[in-house]
Parts: structure tokens; C-alpha cells; sequence
């Protein structure tokens, strides 16, 4: 008798498919050898999935060479152009390729060094982009667009940095002019939050609502503001820089200069600090991993950091009531321990009258919510089929 039933081998196979795939946009493009290497499956099974993933039209092949034999380099399929989502944050950046049907075909990241150069990070950022093009058989001329994420408000009127001190080294860089000569098409630059909150208001927990909130709970501390399903920036770009609301008067200098900022509370050096006694020298991502697994005092400051937190966006609703409030980041990585207090004061804080009609809830997206507004960014903001006519 066979090992594997009828049900379970249609369930092998549809496990050894989702490897597959997922090892292609992880790599952007692999040869058939290098997929089979990637993910423990013979050469004979990458061989007849690939076939048939091709005849669904799901990967495409382009022949390639390694090492001096000819090889099948194997995709996934692409629709008229490609578009590059790219997130800077605190110590890493990510870019993500897509097609204009936002599937996904390639997704890298690389760590940042503290406090990094922004000449340095944008060579990155385009070298990068340029590999991740070779690697699933396309060019710089088959992007529509490129669309920067930054962890600080951006002056729409001039693409600068809105606040001094926030991004030290990055205040009078105009990225999407840099970028956009070195890769030769159009770029975007926008707060992640912003991105983040227009994922949720697009295909997330808030598209079915016009005015939501997006709060960006990571190493800095912002938001993204929804108004009638579009970007609300404010003055200079600032809307929602909830980070640099004042909750101390007699708190520590933030980066902004000014005292007692709620990222003197709630982000990661606040965070991580009080637990240096007794951890050394702990990360931010140690602190939410230990307090996700129970350890009282990460959790302790977890919470801490989520009240301090609630409050501000309480604050909010004198002025914004928004119908939906999303909340995602590294804090909120921490699941319960960071949004049952973050909720709790929320709805506690809320002006009288203005209380939430339903409580915040985590990101659809998770880790994805910034890159997938920025390929919804670039797609809102050109018209692809536009584009592919001026090329032909």
C-alpha cells in the first residue's frame, strides 16, 4: 500500500508548489537546479511543477547560464511592467517588484547601519533594484515606477524631510530627484505611515470606510491619516506625527528638539532602556520577542509604551474621529501584551462622546502593509497603460 493517499498526495504536492513559489519571489529568479537546492525537492519534482506552474501561466522561463551551462531560469510571470515598492526604516530596507496586478515577484531586504548615510543607502537602493531586475529577466525600462518609503514626514511641495533631526543626514537630500536620475523613472517618496494607512483604506480592515487612522508603532512613532479615502498630510507633510506630541513637559530632549515627545515613551530607546540592568545590551526586537513570550518586565514595558500610546491617538478624536483604527509595527509584533492595554486606552482617553466605535485592530498586512501602500501609491499615481503606448 502506498505511503501516501490519494488526498494526501494532492496535499504533498500543493505544499511543494507553495515552496516553489515562495522560493521565486523570495529570489526574484532561480534555475531549476538552484530551486530544487532551495527548497530539498529533487530536480525531477521542480521539473513537473515548474511545467505545470508555466502552463497555468504562473512562472515564466528565460534561458540563462551558470557556471557555462545553459540553464532555464525560472519567474514569476509578469503583467505590462513592473513597479518597486522600498522601505527605508531604522536598521533595514527592504524593496519589493511587482507586476500592475500587485503580484508579487521578488522581495529583498538588507540590514542599515545606525544612523546611515543617505548617499550610501540610496547606491543601495538602486543597485539593488537593478539586480532584483536581472534576476526575473527584466530591465529598468520595464518599470513604471518607484515608490520610497521613509520613517519621517515628507514635504509634499519639496520632497524634503519635514522636520530636522528626525532623519539626520537625509534633510536636504531630494531622494526622488536622486533616484529617479539614476534608475530613469518616475519616483515617489511618502511616509511609511502615510503608505501603511492607504494599504488598510485600499484591500484592508478599512476599506470600507472613508476616514481611518494607520498607527506606526516601531523604532519611531507616527501615523497615517485617512480623509475620505486620501492621504491627509497637513501642513508641510506633519499630519499625523503623533511621535512628537508632548506627554512630558519635564521629559527627555527628543530628536525633533523638543522635550517629552511621546517617542521618549513609546519608542525603541524608551522601550529598551529601562531594561539594560538586567539584559544588557538588548535590541528592540529582543524586548517585544521576550514580552510575546511572557517575560514580565519586557512586558511590563511593552504595555507601558501601548498606554502611553493609546492616549495620544485618544487625543486624536477630538479633532479626527476616525471610524477605523489600524495599528501595526514592530510593537505590535508583541500581539496581545501591546494591544490590549493600546486599545484599553484608547477607548478610556476618548473625549466623551467621541469614544470608538470598535477597537483598533492589528494591520491586514503585518510586515507588508508599508511595501504593499507603496505599490498601491505608484499604481494610483500612473497610468500603466499610458506608459506601455509611449513605449511601443
Amino acid at each position: 500500500m502506498s505511503r501516501w493517499s490519494g488526498g494526501s498526495q494532492s496535499g504533498l504536492r500543493e505544499a511543494n508548489t507553495a515552496k516553489i513559489v515562495d522560493a521565486v519571489k523570495r529570489f526574484g529568479g532561480l534555475t531549476q537546479v538552484e530551486l530544487a537546492e532551495a527548497t530539498s525537492l529533487s530536480t525531477a519534482t521542480v521539473s513537473a511543477i515548474v511545467k505545470e506552474l508555466s502552463l497555468s501561466g504562473l512562472v515564466e522561463t528565460h534561458p540563462t547560464s551558470r557556471s557555462g551551462r545553459r540553464a532555464q531560469l525560472v519567474t514569476i510571470a509578469r503583467r505590462a511592467g513592473l513597479v518597486a515598492a522600498v522601505q527605508i526604516g531604522s536598521r533595514s530596507m527592504r524593496v519589493r517588484l511587482s507586476d500592475v496586478g500587485q503580484d508579487v515577484l521578488a522581495d529583498r531586504s538588507m540590514p542599515l547601519p545606525t544612523d546611515h548615510a543617505e548617499d550610501t543607502v540610496l547606491d543601495r537602493i538602486t543597485l539593488l533594484i537593478i539586480d532584483m531586475l536581472g534576476m526575473i529577466a527584466a530591465d529598468p525600462g520595464d518599470l513604471i515606477g518607484v515608490c520610497i518609503a521613509l520613517p519621517a514626514p515628507v514635504d509634499p511641495a519639496t520632497g524634503l524631510i519635514a522636520y530636522r533631526g528626525v532623519m539626520r543626514r537625509w534633510e536636504t537630500q531630494p531622494v526622488a530627484e536622486v533616484v529617479e536620475q539614476r534608475i530613469g523613472c518616475p519616483v515617489l517618496v511618502e511616509k511609511d505611515a502615510n503608505l501603511a494607512a492607504l494599504a488598510e483604506a485600499t484591500l484592508g480592515t478599512a476599506r470600507d470606510v472613508k476616514d481611518s487612522l494607520f498607527v506606526h508603532a516601531s523604532y519611531t512613532i507616527s501615523a497615517g491619516v485617512m480623509l475620505n479615502s486620501q492621504i491627509y498630510r497637513g501642513r508641510a507633510g506633519t499630519a499625523g506625527e503623533i511621535g512628537h506630541v508632548q506627554v512630558d513637559p519635564a521629559g527627555s530632549i527628543c530628536a525633533c528638539g523638543q522635550r517629552g515627545c511621546l517617542e521618549t515613551i513609546a519608542g525603541a530607546e524608551a522601550v529598551t532602556a529601562p531594561l539594560r540592568a538586567t539584559f544588557g545590551q538588548v535590541t528592540f526586537k529582543d524586548v517585544i520577542a521576550r514580552a510575546a513570550a511572557g517575560d514580565p518586565g519586557c512586558a511590563r514595558v511593552v504595555s507601558d509604551a501601548a498606554t502611553a500610546l493609546g492616549r495620544v491617538v485618544a487625543a486624536a478624536h477630538q479633532s479626527l474621529p476616525p471610524e477605523v483604527i489600524t495599528v501595526g509595527g514592530e510593537l505590535a509584533e508583541a500581539g496581545p501584551i501591546f494591544l490590549l492595554p493600546f486599545a484599553t486606552a484608547v477607548r478610556d482617553n476618548a473625549p466623551q462622546g467621541r469614544t470608538p466605535r470598535h477597537d483598533p485592530v492589528p494591520s491586514s498586512f503585518g510586515k507588508d502593509a508599508v511595501l504593499v501602500g507603496a505599490t498601491i501609491h505608484i499604481l494610483q499615481s500612473t497610468d500603466p497603460s499610458q506608459l506601455l503606448e509611449d513605449r511601443s
